[in-house]
């Protein structure tokens, strides 16, 4: 199963990167499966580090820009428990890990964890049907260099009428901002 949400990483200067990921988890979320193409900062630091901690959060808005590069605020963070890392505040739960192997054999890597510290700052009530397709689209937005534009266009539009139907303002407001992200990028 593959759950999304933020990892966060120490750059080479000290400060915190911020980026979505998904890793492939078991149903008790003990062994995480982190799958980052080896052009990231991601897998940059991780290799570097060896440490990392994912995040469970219900904030779209924060994936959804993350997702982009357009994560214009560092959030409040605080010190990891366990391994030389940042917990992002407004988050849910989070999962700190060390890296057990490197599979660099293909572009996008595979790397094994071994869990060192689960932390929780407040219930996860779950994404409801706006905020799966918020997440959706954020994930088109990352993939605009390798999937069609009229494919992605048809999905936006089919992604829309959910919000359309199911968010508040913020995660309307969100999608928009997705949404012509997406549109700038396919001109």
């Amino acid at each position: 199963m593959i759950i999304e949400g933020l990892c966060t990483t120490t750059n080479p200067d000290g400060t915190t990167n911020i980026a979505p990921m998904g890793p492939i988890v078991n149903e008790k979320l003990t062994t995480f499966l982190f799958r980052p193409f080896q052009t990231s900062t991601t897998f940059q630091n991780l290799k570097a580090t060896g440490c990392g901690v994912f995040h469970v959060t219900d904030d779209v808005d924060m994936i959804a820009r993350a997702a982009i590069g357009e994560l214009e605020e560092t959030p409040e963070l605080l010190p990891a428990e366990i391994v030389d890392g940042q917990v992002i505040a407004s988050a849910c739960r989070w999962y700190e890990f060390a890296l057990q192997s490197i599979d660099e054999s293909n572009q996008r890597s595979e790397i094994s964890t071994t869990l060192k510290h689960v932390g929780h700052l407040r219930d996860y009530w779950g994404l409801n049907r706006a905020r799966n397709a918020i997440l959706e689209a954020a994930i088109l937005a990352t993939r605009l260099h390798i999937l069609d534009a009229d494919g992605i266009q048809e999905q936006m539009q089919r992604l829309e009428v959910v919000v359309e139907k199911t968010a508040n303002a913020a995660d309307a407001e969100t999608f928009q901002f997705l949404k012509k992200y997406v549109a700038s990028r396919l001109e």
